[in-house]
């Protein structure tokens, strides 16, 4: 093959926050589930200061203490029923339908791995019809709050002959470049989502304001 196959980057992009832009919708339930234990309702610029993985640790940096398991299990209970009723009305991130469509009809392959529950996963992403823009379509499988080191790297494995170095993973948290780095692959990070700009220029790969930006510097990165 050489190493100048044109068509060799594969793109593994995020959901949440990256494709899909629910800023709102993720704040409201934070907020939901702060109420729940008597926290002040934060906005997105501290929720982008201060939004760590694992999430009980992000929890513990605004209650001054870790949840205890029950408050932890309240918490999150609530966080995805308001995130669930309010994330209908969330659309697209700008430009990335168009940018799915160029990218698949350029020749070139993509998936979509997620933190966001599988089977909840599935369907939302269909109902935006973009399911058949991406070779696999995997989302969390085990309990949430963990990273996404193990589950890109199952992704990965399941992927048909793509190679770890041609892959560039976009996403908009510093856990993606984490998963990346994990697997060998590389990642450009994206400021429209749960981080800031400051948060992820810690995780020392290139960190850009548009999705359009991202692949085409993830074709630079793994050509």
């Amino acid at each position: 093959m050489g190493t100048h196959g044109k068509h060799r980057t594969h793109l593994v992009w995020d959901w949440n926050g990256t494709l899909l832009d629910d800023n709102a919708a993720v704040v409201g339930a934070t907020n939901a589930a702060f109420g729940e234990v008597g926290l002040e309702p934060i906005t997105l610029e501290q929720y982008r200061e201060m939004y760590c993985i694992p999430i009980p640790r992000f929890y513990e940096r605004l209650m001054g203490r870790l949840p205890t398991d029950a408050e932890w299990e309240r918490m999150d209970g609530i966080f995805h029923s308001y995130y669930t009723e309010q994330r209908a009305a969330c659309g697209l991130t700008e430009g990335a339908e168009e940018l799915l469509a160029q990218w698949q009809l350029a020749g070139r392959s993509q998936s979509l791995l997620s933190m966001y529950g599988h089977d909840q996963l599935v369907p939302v992403v269909r109902g935006y019809g973009i399911e058949q823009r991406f070779v696999r379509v995997d989302g969390r499988t085990g309990p949430s709050g963990g990273s996404k080191a193990r589950y890109m790297e199952r992704h990965l494995a399941a992927l048909d002959g793509i190679s770890a170095e041609h892959t560039v993973v976009i996403g908009d948290a510093v856990d993606d470049a984490v998963a990346a780095a994990h697997v060998g692959a590389k990642a450009v990070l994206y400021t429209g989502g749960s981080h800031s700009r400051t948060s992820l220029e810690a995780a020392g790969v290139p960190v850009v304001d548009s999705l359009t930006e991202a692949a085409q510097l993830a074709e630079q990165l793994a050509g």
